[in-house]
C-alpha cells in the first residue's frame, strides 16, 4: 500500500509577497542601488549637519577670510576653489563660508521643503480625487474644474507673482503651501480616474451589497488598489519639488539669505564662472545627482511595480 505523503513534505516554497519582490528586483538594479546610495548621503549629510558642522568647525554661515585672496576681490586660495583639508569642498568667494557646511543645511532645506509638498500635495490630491470618483454628479463636476482651473495657470510664474507678492515671513513654509496648491491636480486626476474603475468593481459592489459604509469601501477596497500608484507618482513627485525649491531660490523668491539653499549658492556663482567654477559645479551637481538619483530610483519603483503586477 502507498503512503501519502505529508502536505508538508511536498509542499513548495511560499510564493514571495508583493513587496518582496519588488526589493528583490530593486537589490538586482544597479541604477536603483547607486541611487538610494546617493540619497541615503543626502539624507545623512541634512540630518546630521549639525554634527558636520561641529567636526568641520564651520558653520553654514561663519565667514572665514583667511581662506580667500582679497587682493584678488576675494577669490579663494588655491585652483579648485579653496579645496583643502580644512574645507573639504572649498569655501565661497569673497566671504569663506564652507560650502560643505552650506550644502549640507541646504540639503536639509531642499529635502524638507520637497517632502512636505509631497506629503500635503499626495493628502490634498488623493482626497480630492478619490471623492470626485467615488461620489461622481455635482461633486466631480466642482473638483474637475478647479482642477482644471489650477491646470490651466503656467505654475512656475504664479508661483513666482506670488511669492514675490507675499511678506518674507516663513519662506519655507510659504514654498510648501504654494507648490502644493498648483501641484494637487494632477495626482487628483490619476486618482479620481483610478477610483472611477474601481468603483464598480465586483469586490466594491459585494462589499456595497454587504452593508459597508462609505468610510469601509474607500479606505479598505478602493483606496489600498491605488496603492502602487500613489507610491510610485510620490516618488516621482519628490525630485519635481527639489528642483522647483531650487528654482525658486535661484530666482530670488524661495528661501531667503542666510538660510542655506541649492538654488541659491547657484545664484550666487553666476558672477564667478570664470574664475571659480568649482562654486558652482559642486551646488549644481549636487542638485544634478539628487534630482536624477530620485527619478532614477521612482522610475525603477514604477517598473518593479508593473512587473510585480503583471506576475
Amino acid at each position: 500500500m502507498t503512503v501519502a505523503a505529508h502536505p508538508q513534505q511536498v509542499a513548495g516554497p511560499a510564493p514571495a509577497t508583493s513587496g518582496r519582490r519588488i526589493a528583490g528586483a530593486l537589490l538586482h538594479d544597479k541604477a536603483a542601488i547607486l541611487s538610494t546610495a546617493f540619497l541615503v548621503l543626502i539624507v545623512l549629510m541634512a540630518v546630521f549637519a549639525p554634527l558636520i558642522s561641529a567636526i568641520t568647525g564651520h558653520g553654514p554661515n561663519d565667514f572665514d577670510t583667511a581662506a580667500v585672496n582679497t587682493d584678488l576681490g576675494g577669490v579663494p586660495h588655491g585652483s579648485l576653489g579653496g579645496i583643502s583639508a580644512d574645507h573639504l569642498l572649498g569655501v565661497e568667494p569673497q566671504n569663506g563660508r564652507d560650502i560643505l557646511a552650506r550644502i549640507a543645511y541646504g540639503a536639509r532645506v531642499s529635502l524638507l521643503i520637497a517632502v512636505a509638498a509631497t506629503a500635503l500635495t499626495t493628502l490634498l490630491g488623493v482626497v480630492l480625487g478619490m471623492l470626485a470618483g467615488f461620489y461622481q454628479g455635482w461633486v466631480d463636476q466642482v473638483i474637475c474644474r478647479v482642477m482644471d482651473f489650477l491646470m490651466a495657470f503656467p505654475a512656475l510664474i504664479f508661483m513666482i507673482a506670488i511669492l514675490s507678492s507675499l511678506p518674507q515671513g516663513n519662506r519655507a513654509v510659504l514654498l510648501v503651501v504654494v507648490i502644493s496648491v498648483f501641484g494637487w491636480p494632477y495626482l487628483a486626476r490619476v486618482v479620481r480616474g483610478q477610483t472611477l474603475t474601481l468603483v464598480n468593481r465586483e469586490f466594491v459592489e459585494a462589499a456595497r451589497a454587504s452593508g459597508a459604509s462609505t468610510g469601509a469601501l474607500v479606505f479598505k477596497e478602493i483606496l489600498p488598489n491605488l496603492r502602487s500608484s500613489l507610491i510610485v507618482m510620490t516618488t516621482l513627485s519628490v525630485p519635481g519639488y527639489v528642483g522647483t525649491e531650487a528654482g525658486l531660490s535661484f530666482l530670488g523668491v524661495g528661501v531667503a539669505p542666510p538660510t542655506p539653499s541649492w538654488g541659491q549658492m547657484i545664484s550666487s556663482s553666476v558672477g564667478w564662472y570664470a574664475v571659480d567654477p568649482m562654486y558652482f559645479a559642486i551646488p549644481g551637481g549636487f542638485l544634478f545627482c539628487t534630482v536624477l538619483s530620485l527619478t532614477v530610483l521612482g522610475d525603477r519603483l514604477r517598473a518593479a511595480f508593473d512587473a510585480g503586477e503583471a506576475s
